[in-house]
């Protein structure tokens, strides 16, 4: 009859050197030296690489004591990794085991040293556990570099990292244009906000090129989606000028108007990237007494001018597209602009760096440093693009402002002396006559 000692053997552990019957000795070139006592049934079941060099066919077998210890040279940055292989060796049973990774950079290092020992089980349980978790910036960098060299096993760690099939792409970009562009809800500010970020992310082309390729289906749906946005700040116009909001404070209407315009100004950068800002122009344009007429009916306050700022925001991205010819407008939509925003600027501008300059460090809204240039260059050359009377129209005004300084159309006023001067002469010599 067995003895009890015998029917209930003890599980081998590594390091104990009463049942060790090798040792393995982990050697690096800076000197490092480590003796780990080690059970050769279990390095011979779990490592091709010591079941190999423990076998009666390895070279050395025959010397003295070399199957009771086997030298492993490696480098210094993977000395630990090769600990943590051993170890694992007496715990990982069907390609998993428990909590041991301490971090996805272990695994990958493991993983790494797991492969060059030809160790299944654990090569088998760094994949799950990779596969499982998330990683940092950092950690997919080392992933990327290590992985993709390990061959079929490695498809579901990088699973993650493919490119997405293309109408994924495209059902994803659709559905975050719709919510983007939905309804300002105070509760829903910070998920928009991302969804615009990432969808301006989505078409944008840096050093890799956009996620998406904008055909015509797609920026047909973001034109509707912008009308349908565009048609909610309508609405919200023509409450405030007939005063219908008596369910909302002053606060709350203000706060609403404020939200459409960021969402607004947020649609010219995603159309303007597509190309496409032809009919929110032409919307805007439509707009413009309204917005003005609303926004100067508000009392004025720190938040008013903030309001006027976000307002000025948006028609400078139109101005912009209208003053450089990506949105062609006959002459007296052109000119209507102008003595729509001109005034408006100018008696803006002041007010801003009123605010700025007594109270900047409590200035909750962000100032675009060059936005009063560009401006003022957009409306020097709407001003030039006029017909030569219009013009002088427009720059006589100007002369007669008390805002004269800003914005300043003294390039306007030169070019249009020069013309009207050499006008005649330039006429005659090409031929031309004057009306």
């Amino acid at each position: 009859m067995e003895s009890a000692d015998t029917e209930f053997k003890a599980p081998s552990q590594i390091g104990d050197r009463s049942t060790s019957d090798v040792v393995v000795r982990l050697r690096t070139q800076e000197g490092r030296d480590e003796w780990l006592y080690c059970h050769s049934h279990i390095l011979v079941d779990k490592c091709k690489y010591f079941a190999d060099r423990l076998s009666e066919n390895w070279p050395t077998c025959q010397i003295l004591d070399s199957r009771n210890c086997v030298e492993v040279y490696c480098q210094e940055s993977d000395f630990d990794y090769h600990v943590n292989v051993l170890r694992l060796l007496y715990v990982v049973t069907d390609g998993s085991v428990d909590d041991m990774w301490c971090g996805v950079r272990n695994a990958v290092g493991i993983l790494r040293v797991a492969v060059v020992l030809d160790c299944p089980q654990i090569v088998a349980a760094c994949f799950n556990y990779l596969e499982a978790v998330p990683w940092e910036e950092g950690e997919e960098e080392e992933i990327l570099r290590i992985i993709p060299s390990m061959g079929v096993q490695a498809e579901p760690v990088l699973a993650r990292l493919q490119p997405v099939n293309p109408s994924a792409i495209r059902g994803l970009f659709l559905s975050a244009i719709r919510f983007a562009t939905s309804s300002p809800l105070s509760h829903l500010k910070d998920l928009k906000s991302t969804a615009q970020e990432q969808l301006e992310y989505m078409i944008t082309e840096d050093d890799d090129g956009p996620i998406l390729t904008t055909d015509d289906e797609i920026k047909s749906e973001v034109k509707e989606c912008v009308k349908i946005l565009f048609t909610g700040f309508s609405n919200l116009l023509e409450a405030m000028l007939c005063d219908h909001i008596h369910s909302n404070s002053e606060e709350e209407k203000l706060q609403l108007f404020k939200s459409h315009l960021s969402d607004l100004l947020w649609a010219c950068q995603i159309l303007t990237k597509m190309e496409i800002m032809r009919e929110f122009v032409g919307s805007w344009v439509d707009a413009s007494d309204k917005i003005v007429k609303v926004i100067q009916q508000e009392r004025s306050t720190a938040e008013m001018v903030e309001t006027k700022y976000k307002v000025i925001e948006v028609a400078s991205k139109v101005l912009e597209t209208i003053g450089y010819g990506t949105v062609i407008l006959p002459t007296t939509k052109r000119l209507h602009m102008l003595k729509v925003w001109l005034p408006f600027v100018r008696v803006t501008k002041p007010l801003v760096d009123s605010l700025t300059a007594n109270d900047e460090d409590t200035v909750e809204f962000k100032i675009d440093g060059e936005l009063w240039q560009s401006l003022e260059s957009t409306f020097v050359s709407i001003v030039l693009a006029l017909p030569s009377m219009d013009q002088a129209e427009i720059l006589s005004e100007w002369l007669e402002n008390e805002h004269i300084k800003y914005p300043d159309l003294t390039e306007a006023f030169e070019v249009w002396c020069y013309r009207s001067k050499v006008a005649k002469r330039r006429l005659t010599l090409y031929g031309g006559s004057l009306v």
